[in-house]
């Protein structure tokens, strides 16, 4: 029975860090598909995405999000609409499928459009863009074209903006950028998992004290109460730097390595962990070769 709680657990601990994942991965698309359309959603005033008995979301002029759900009250023994304002589509992702989000965008038909037609959350309340259900109205009928006029942009929103290249020169150039870019994007969705994981671990951190992940010449790593804790010696340089934030570790620190190198530092600290494990070799099953840090050369 304890070896299957602890298969368990140990499964719920990875699905919940590839939920973190997912979600962080999903809201950024999502995000931006929001941006990549911003223009035509404030030029339709806003749009319903989700309206039947039990549920309604529809999206504002200005990118925000209106949530209404119908709830069964236990101390009123009544059903009961609840209402929310989403300001984000990272917040969104959190609570609806973003892939069901998509798709209520490619089903929008001319009926949805509209503030006052799509993004009044409660009875006699409009939603933020217009003042009155006519105003909004309004709105609907002189953006419906546009509507249907980005549908063919839908596929490519968010997608980066890869010029055209007549030579072998100007496509290395284009490659150049846009690897820089994907880059960016890449550390960007470490950083969030980094955070992800912080938040998640916050509770439990007060309780086993700080855990020292690596130590060596140039490099620091380790994890207490607050989150990650860093400093290194980059490449070509001879002094520490401190590493303030996520944004900073993943440019350092693969965060796959750094989940590994931490799961290895609970085993050193709690070796009862390990026997829970059922004797596995390591957090992914195989003995560790990676001695790599983040000493700014080899570590990414």
């Amino acid at each position: 029975m304890q070896n299957r709680n602890s298969l368990l657990a140990d499964m719920a601990r990875e699905a919940s860090l590839e939920r973190s994942d997912f979600l962080v991965r999903a809201g950024e698309q999502l995000q931006r598909f929001m941006s990549a359309h911003a223009n035509r959603i404030r030029s339709l005033g806003g749009l319903i995405l989700i309206d039947d008995a039990d549920e309604y979301l529809a999206v504002a002029p200005d990118g925000t999000f209106r949530s209404r759900s119908r709830v069964y009250d236990d101390a009123k023994g009544e059903w009961v609409n609840e209402t929310e304002v989403i300001e984000t589509a990272a917040e969104l992702a959190e609570l609806y499928n973003p892939a069901d989000i998509f798709q209520a965008f490619a089903d929008a038909e001319d009926a949805d459009v509209g503030a006052g037609a799509g993004a009044v959350i409660a009875d006699g309340e409009v939603g933020a863009g217009a003042e009155t259900a006519d105003d909004a109205a309004g709105a609907a009928d002189a953006g419906a074209a546009d509507l249907y006029a980005g549908a063919a942009d839908t596929w490519a929103a968010g997608q980066p903006d890869v010029p055209k290249a007549t030579s072998e020169a100007e496509a290395a150039d284009a490659l150049y950028d846009l690897a820089l870019e994907f880059q960016e994007r890449s550390q960007r969705a470490e950083s969030n998992l980094i955070e992800s994981f912080e938040n998640a671990a916050s509770g439990l951190l007060g309780q086993v004290g700080t855990l020292v992940i690596v130590d060596d010449d140039d490099e620091h790593l380790a994890l207490g109460v607050g989150g990650f804790r860093a400093r290194v010696i980059p490449e070509g340089e001879s002094g520490w730097r401190d590493l303030s934030g996520a944004n900073e570790i993943v440019q350092f620190y693969d965060p796959t390595d750094v989940f590994g190198d931490l799961a290895e530092a609970l085993v050193e600290a709690y070796p009862a962990v390990e026997d829970e494990n059922d004797g596995a070799e390591g957090p992914d099953g195989a003995e560790d070769d990676n001695d790599d840090g983040g000493d700014g050369s080899d570590g990414k």
